[in-house]
């Protein structure tokens, strides 16, 4: 069959239509491509972001325990401590009224409170530190005075002026006490000296 002008030029027609069709399709194809990337990229930002927070709320969930632990403690403390001057104060009545031969049934009275006090405070994890006759140890003892006593051990605790105190181990308030210093001349009674101290002299 013979092809006439007319039909050459509907041929050119439809090839240019399907380049113009073809040139369409490309560009949408590089617009969903790049939304392919800009999804993902969101999507990584996403997923690391959760991460994070994922992250940070089991650090959260380790931490928070310990806070509120270290702060129950921190209190406890507090508390304890403005009741060890009561203890303080019932043992030295005690004492006082056997120095002055009081009514044994008064004296009697105040050490069943002292002993009601300590036993309560046990029961919470506060124990009273050993001092008398035990070696200095300046993490349980706060050295007052030195004397010297022949007949005992050197850096043992001769006297406890105040009781010290733990709680679960940890000091609150270390014992107050006179240590056995042998080599002082004549035994005199005098302050404790760091090793700062002689240092600076």
């Amino acid at each position: 069959m013979k092809m006439t002008p007319k039909d050459s030029h509907k041929g050119k027609e439809e090839k240019k239509v399907i380049k113009v069709k073809g040139g369409a399709a490309d560009k949408r194809i590089a617009e969903l491509e790049e939304q392919i990337k800009e999804l993902t990229a969101e999507q990584q930002d996403t997923f690391e972001k959760l991460q994070r927070i994922s992250a940070d709320y089991a650090n959260y969930q380790k931490r928070a325990p310990k806070q509120i632990a270290d702060s129950i403690a921190y209190e406890k403390k507090a508390i304890i401590r403005s009741i060890l001057p009561s203890l303080d104060n019932l043992a030295h009545a005690i004492a006082g009224a056997k120095e002055h031969k009081a009514d044994e049934s008064v004296v009697k009275g105040i050490e069943l409170v002292l002993d009601h006090m300590v036993d309560s405070l046990k029961a919470h994890g506060v124990t009273r530190i050993a001092a008398l006759g035990e070696d200095f140890d300046p993490v349980l003892h706060e050295a007052m005075m030195q004397r010297t006593e022949e007949g005992k051990p050197d850096n043992v605790v001769l006297e406890e002026f105040q009781s010290g105190y733990t709680l679960n181990g940890q000091v609150i308030r270390p014992s107050r006490v006179i240590v056995n210093k042998l080599g002082n001349a004549g035994g005199d009674e005098g302050p404790a000296v760091s090793e700062s101290d002689e240092k600076e002299e």
